[in-house]
């Protein structure tokens, strides 16, 4: 088994690593986006939840096998998060669960439907582990991160947060305000340092190795 390091790219290796009951593997996929997404394993039922089917789903549905996948959740409208969703549903029936603002841009593009909408304080089971969501409007209305509170905490943040800053808003100044206060009162004002934390791209971080960035990312506006 591959150490957990966070750092994964595509065509590479998975890596896996334990939080509580849970395991989480984390796989990076297309060469172009390098996207993340991560596979959820609740290791009492056997049940998985996958985070952001972004791309090539024969990668995906090898790291499911033969486990029930329960759902697919989409961190947010935007067509690199969500471009194997049909075809990971199609083979396996996975409840599809997305922010309630962006669930209609989701459906548009992809032509899947959303089973379930989702906004602050919902839950979404993993077996008998459960993921509290935080909506985080910003990057996109309807963007949301997962917490699984376990032991330190982990949280899968979509594009809404990243090692060194927020997430993209486009030179929309409006934009980054929401979504800087939104990261700071809902992510950083709740949660502690120990909290780790899984972006839609590239490597992990904690919440404390980012917080004293903070007034830092506000004063240059992204």
């Amino acid at each position: 088994m591959v150490t957990y390091t966070g750092d994964v790219t595509p065509g590479g290796p998975a890596q896996t690593r334990q939080a509580g009951g849970l395991t989480i593997t984390k796989v990076a996929v297309d060469p172009q986006m390098s996207n993340n997404a991560y596979l959820l394993h609740c290791e009492e039922t056997g049940d998985v939840v996958l985070v952001d089917a972004a791309y090539d789903a024969p990668t995906l549905l090898a790291l499911v096998g033969d486990r029930p996948l329960r759902a697919v959740v989409t961190t947010h409208q935007h067509w690199d998060h969500h471009r194997a969703l049909a075809d990971v549903v199609a083979a396996t029936g996975a409840e599809v669960v997305v922010g309630e603002p962006d669930a209609a841009a989701v459906t548009e593009q992809t032509g899947v439907a959303v089973d379930r909408t989702v906004g602050q304080g919902d839950r979404i089971a993993v077996g008998t582990c459960e993921l509290s969501v935080i909506a985080l409007a910003g990057h996109t209305p309807g963007s949301i991160a997962l917490l699984h509170d376990d032991g330190p905490g982990h949280l899968f943040t979509g594009d809404s947060l990243f090692p060194g800053g927020v997430g993209n808003t486009f030179g929309d100044a409006s934009a980054f305000a929401t979504l800087i206060d939104e990261v700071s009162t809902k992510v950083f004002d709740v949660l502690g340092d120990d909290v780790w934390f899984y972006p839609g791209h590239g490597g992990d971080s904690t919440l404390g190795a980012e917080r004293p960035h903070l007034p830092e990312w506000r004063e240059r506006g992204w």
